[in-house]
């Protein structure tokens, strides 16, 4: 029987659709162990995923976990969704740095307020990467916790021997671009590397087309596309990202620092807030329905955990992106990096590709993002909280004067405290 461990599953209209997916596929005999802290939210996933099953037609053994140790006990797969602090936390990633007259959309991967989502998820991370060493050593854990980057990169320095970060932002943006090429995206070859919401489309094709030409041709014709951060990303460094606009605008230093730019790339401020709003709502029409009976639909999501783990217990071997150690994989950047590539997966696991050096603009592009990336790693590995202030300085979007970065994460490691490790809840000066 394989067993899957999904941590943080209160994050319910997540885990519905990977329970959709992993239904849908011949992996056998299953058990399905969700662990959160939410005693209401777990049982609302546990209600969720009998659901789904029912539906499906499959007959999972589900159990449910307050205590995470029981939940990962034996297990061949963990499932990795927590956000620490939730909703009330991401407010503060927002309202504090707008006092600082710092704009963000996600805040999720980058900047300050993807430094502190990092610094208050890095403990829990320490806890259930020693769990894992304790009661399930070889299992794979599938990381879907942003920042990615970050978090990838901490686990692998904490010793986590089968870790891979799962994004499904180079699918989307391949059908997103194939359907505005009006190519079946059946028939486009591609090739993408990078970090991760950072990554470059280097190969568009269809056979021996090369379909920039077709993007090119649309984006010419279309002043609208070029009100896009990404396309605009993509007319000066000639690859696109793979990232939304309101994304990409955020790891770089030309967008949201300027009203004029944020006009004219029509950048919505505060974008997560609403989607934050947006699951709460969905989360509580799912616990409606489900306490009521009512119908609730659940559709695939073609999300890369599922396909990995059927991959691997029936050895079939497929494509997916991963976020992984650099080890030689991108050659011009830093090692042991955290970054996106494709990874063959079959019964050995997950493979990364290695796909030599990127161009050099991207690369560029990229280092700034990883700079900040390794210092937030290295504050909560040497227990630094200087090192937290310099990640927000090296950050591309952080635009303020130094000594208004220290009073910023002063502010932000006050109203982060419980979360915190205690030798970074210190203010300097």
């Amino acid at each position: 029987m394989t067993k899957i461990a999904f941590i943080g599953a209160g994050s319910v209209v997540f885990t519905q659709g990977l329970l959709a997916d992993l239904f849908e596929l011949d992996l056998g005999p299953l058990q399905i162990a969700l662990h959160d802290i939410d005693p209401e939210r777990l049982d609302t996933a546990a209600a969720a995923a009998a659901y789904i099953a029912r539906e499906r037609g499959v007959t999972p053994r589900i159990s449910t976990h307050l205590e995470r140790r029981a939940a990962l006990d034996d297990a061949d797969f963990v499932i990795n969704i927590v956000q620490v602090g939730m909703n009330a936390a991401t407010q503060i990633d927002f309202e504090v740095p707008a006092r600082y007259g710092i704009r963000q959309t996600i805040g999720d991967t980058l900047g300050v307020g993807g430094v502190f989502r990092a610094l208050r998820t890095f403990p829990v991370l320490r806890a259930l990467a020693a769990d894992i060493a304790e009661v399930c050593p070889d299992a794979w854990l599938l990381n879907y916790t942003n920042p990615m980057v970050m978090n990838v990169w901490y686990l692998k320095a904490l010793g986590v021997r089968n870790v891979v970060g799962l994004c499904h932002s180079v699918y989307w943006t391949m059908q997103g671009l194939s359907e505005l090429v009006g190519v079946p995206y059946e028939d486009v070859r591609y090739l993408a590397a990078g970090v991760n919401h950072q990554s470059w489309v280097l190969r568009f094709e269809r056979g021996a087309e090369n379909l920039y030409d077709r993007l090119d041709e649309r984006v010419a014709a279309d002043p609208e596309l070029r009100r896009r951060v990404r396309v605009d990303l993509y007319r000066r460094l000639g690859y696109y990202p793979t990232e939304t606009s309101e994304h990409s605008a955020e790891y770089v230093p030309w967008y949201l620092s300027h009203p004029a730019e944020i006009d004219r790339l029509r950048l919505p401020i505060g974008a997560y807030l609403d989607i934050v709003a947006e699951n709460l709502a969905s989360y509580e029409q799912t616990r409606s329905a489900l306490k009521s009976g009512e119908p609730v639909p659940v559709e695939p999501t073609m999300e890369y955990a599922p396909q990995i783990i059927h991959s691997i217990v029936t050895g079939t071997p497929r494509t997916v992106y991963g976020n992984v150690p650099n080890t030689g994989l991108i050659s011009n950047l830093q090692s042991g990096a955290v970054v996106e590539v494709p990874c063959l997966v079959d019964a050995s696991g997950v493979q990364p590709t290695a796909v030599g050096a990127l161009p050099a603009q991207c690369a560029a592009v990229n280092r700034s993002y990883l700079n900040v990336a390794e210092l937030t790693v290295q504050a909560a590995l040497d227990q630094d909280p200087l090192a937290i202030r310099q990640a927000v300085m090296l950050d591309p979007a952080t635009s303020i004067p130094v000594d208004q970065i220290w009073a910023l994460c002063n502010d932000l490691v006050l109203a982060h405290n419980n979360y915190l490790d205690p030798s970074l809840r210190v203010a300097l000066t």
